[in-house]
């Protein structure tokens, strides 16, 4: 038997395993059983189709989707792996064929969905198999506090009945404690062995924006993407129809997709989406699951998602090659009393309950003023010392304003009602808007009625919300929350303690996402492979991705190998793709670079699995050359015809790329050595802090530029 490791190679095309699996896979082959949570793309699949193709029998993965099904059988079987499917679109003749390979050993995977274990006969049929492995995948299915909440899940407890000595891996990419503890007590796991990844996805972009000309704000963002694939997420099927017809009318190649379609109007939509054929699918949450279309560069919520756990889920099938990506979701208010209203529907009350703490989070993830990444990271019990630099409030900080004042009339508002109303109620009182419910309640009659008219009740509303996610005042209930008084909020109202807040925007800014990084590629040879991939797979009939990822034609297009030995150690080149499709694309490499007079390079041991940096890209580069003539923050602005924070954007990340940028033109040096020395004495970078301890005569784009600049400094000590 080849060892872990040549399989890996020849089977995958991997030269290395990544955290945590070569552990898992170890314990399935020690028979124990594993609990394995593990963010999209970080490998979960391979967990369970390496050991199936060391043990002696077959390994048997339940899975929700016929689509998730269909797509790993034909991941498999390009890769040379015996693998078949039971679902309900095949014929009775077709089953049978099934089962007479899985009994000839000639496939040793079987996927089916949870739903088979109902059919009389498949229990028996199972008994006369060797089974060597069973692999439960989306395992959060089987818990009512998850978001996929399927009973036929809660029947695969049998499994241990039935086959005890067979070892179980569980697996799923998003589960919040609750719905771990349901996922181990349900399936009754022997003393299993617990992995959980971190749930960063590192190469994902997180941008929240106003839903403001949403439409436009989308539409100039797809302009600069016109040759990737991207996913839009919207609450209706109408909202999918009529978004995706008006982008077919302004050019873009989108299709819908919604339950509500015909079948096979919606299976060939997906096809198209997978195969390449289109770019944009502008779908509901009906889709995505068990996609693994590794490609997609961009995920766009139109609409605001329910919960957390499908945010995260759906965002995580961008980048699923390990490739930068973005994900964008455009967040209003009225999209909230949308989903409120559908929760009301519901007649079970603790599933109603579930609902609005959960949209609740989404919410505070929406306006919040920190990390994003953070508070993502959070929301799954991960914590996450250090701000990103990669969404939009660690690019874009907003600018501060002493709040004192406007805190303590939120505080003096909220005792005024004795502590017994919601932020919403509270902003219209404070803005003087008379209404009903305050007349009732006399409020009208409060002095803190209309103590803030001069700004909207919107406004009080973000900066009671503010308030609340900073802790200066208590927030208490699911369905309809109140606010409530702490000791910061005393000490706020007695003058003990001090408050910065989000400066109110005068008008609403379509705020620039930067552009998605770029591996060093030659981009006309990776579109020849583009096409080259393409034609192969319409031939073979299989996704475009399950012939290579872009990964692996990126590193094509970026070393250029020029024979078979060096096709080698390309990423994702695995033996029987070598074999079958790798003299068609070493030709094309080789042709290119004679057309162009070429040298290949040598691919750096260091680059683990082929994954290579992202260089700046053109509007970064202009920024670059800008700050090397020795320019102020204000004339690269002004010349470039950007906003100075954007500018710090491009500087930030440059430095993150290893630019060597000097910022005594950008910050004097003597602010420069203010805050550093504040960073050291607070033992923090978060921005906030900094600009509350050095005040107003240092801007948020001082404070990121030292920030970056330091990062740079001390990642370079650490070599």
């Amino acid at each position: 038997m080849p060892s872990e490791r040549e399989l890996l190679r020849t089977y995958f095309g991997y030269t290395g395993f990544l955290p945590m699996q070569e552990d898992i896979i170890n314990d399935l082959l020690n028979g124990k059983d594993v609990f394995v949570l593990m963010p999209t793309g970080s490998g979960k699949s391979l967990c369970y189709q390496l050991p199936a193709l060391m043990l002696p029998g077959v390994t048997i993965v339940v899975s929700p989707l016929i689509a998730l099904m269909k797509d790993q059988v034909d991941s498999l079987r390009a890769n040379g792996i015996g693998a078949s499917f039971i679902n309900s679109t095949l014929s009775t003749k077709e089953i049978e064929d099934v089962k007479i390979r899985l009994l000839e050993r000639k496939d040793r995977l079987l996927y089916i969905a949870p739903e088979r274990f109902t059919s009389p006969d498949f229990m028996p049929f199972l008994k006369m198999l060797t089974i060597s492995l069973f692999a439960i995948d989306e395992a959060h299915c089987i818990s009512e506090w998850g978001h996929d909440f399927r009973p036929d899940y809660r029947r695969l407890k049998i499994l241990k009945e039935h086959f005890p000595h067979v070892p179980v891996a569980a697996l799923t990419a998003s589960a919040v404690p609750e719905v771990q503890h349901d996922i181990l007590q349900q399936l009754e796991l022997k003393e299993p062995v617990l992995y959980k990844a971190s749930f960063n996805r590192p190469n994902l972009s997180y941008y929240v924006r106003p839903k403001e000309d949403a439409y436009n704000q989308m539409v100039n963002y797809l302009r600069l993407r016109r040759n990737d694939s991207g996913i839009i997420y919207c609450q209706s099927r109408r909202s999918a129809e009529t978004i995706a017809q008006t982008l077919r009318d302004d050019g873009f190649r989108a299709l819908a997709y919604h339950a509500g379609m015909p079948a096979d109007e919606r299976t060939e939509n997906q096809e198209l989406f997978i195969r390449d054929d289109a770019d944009i699918i502008v779908a509901t949450i009906a889709f995505g699951m068990g996609i693994h279309k590794t490609n997609v560069r961009y995920v766009i919520h139109y609409d605001l998602p329910k919960n957390i756990e499908s945010y995260y889920q759906e965002t995580g099938r961008a980048g699923r090659d390990g490739l930068a990506s973005d994900c964008i979701l455009f967040f209003s208010y009225g999209d909230k009393k949308k989903i409120e209203h559908l929760i009301e529907k519901s007649h079970n009350q603790q599933r109603k309950r579930i609902a609005y703490k959960k949209l609740d989070a989404v919410l505070r993830f929406c306006e919040a003023f920190e990390c994003r990444r953070k508070l993502l990271l959070g929301y799954f019990g991960e914590a996450c010392g250090v701000s990103c630099g990669k969404c939009d409030t660690c690019l874009e900080p907003r600018e501060t304003i002493d709040g004192t004042e406007i805190a303590q009339k939120v505080i003096a508002c909220i005792q005024g009602v004795k502590q017994r109303f919601g932020a919403g109620y509270i902003a219209s009182l404070l803005a003087g808007k008379e209404n009903k419910r305050s007349a009732a309640y006399r409020h009208h009659e409060l002095q803190s009625f209309g103590s803030g008219k001069d700004y909207s009740r919107k406004q009080w509303t973000l900066w009671i919300r503010e308030l609340a996610a900073r802790g200066y005042v208590a927030v208490a209930g699911d369905k309809y929350p109140i606010l409530a008084l702490n000791q910061k909020s005393y000490d706020i109202a007695a003058g003990r303690l001090s408050v910065l807040l989000a400066k109110p925007k005068e008008k609403p800014e379509i705020a620039h996402v930067p552009e998605t990084e770029q591996m060093r590629v030659d981009t006309a040879l990776f579109e020849m492979l583009r096409a080259l991939r393409k034609r192969i797979a319409d031939t073979e009939g299989v996704p475009p991705y399950v012939i290579f990822h872009d990964t692996t034609l990126k590193e094509l297009s970026t070393y250029f190998p020029q024979d078979m030995e060096s096709m080698k150690q390309i990423y994702g080149m695995g033996q029987r793709k070598l074999e079958r499709y790798g003299k068609q694309f070493l030709e094309a490499v080789i042709a290119h670079c004679t057309a162009h007079n070429i040298k290949s390079f040598r691919k750096p041991d260091r680059e683990r699995q082929g994954r290579v940096a992202a260089p700046a890209s053109d509007t970064y580069a202009k920024t670059l050359e800008l700050c090397r003539q020795g320019l102020t923050l204000e004339d690269i602005a002004r010349t470039r015809g950007l906003a100075a924070g954007t500018i710090v954007s491009h500087i930030e990340k440059l430095l993150m790329q290893g630019e060597d940028i000097a910022i005594d033109r950008l910050v004097s040096t003597e602010k420069q050595r203010a805050i550093v020395q504040c960073m050291d004495a607070l033992g923090s970078v978060y921005l906030t802090p900094l600009k509350e301890r050095l005040g107003d005569g240092y801007s948020y784009e001082e404070l990121r530029l030292v920030r970056a600049h330091a990062r740079r400094i001390n990642s370079l000590a650490s070599v």
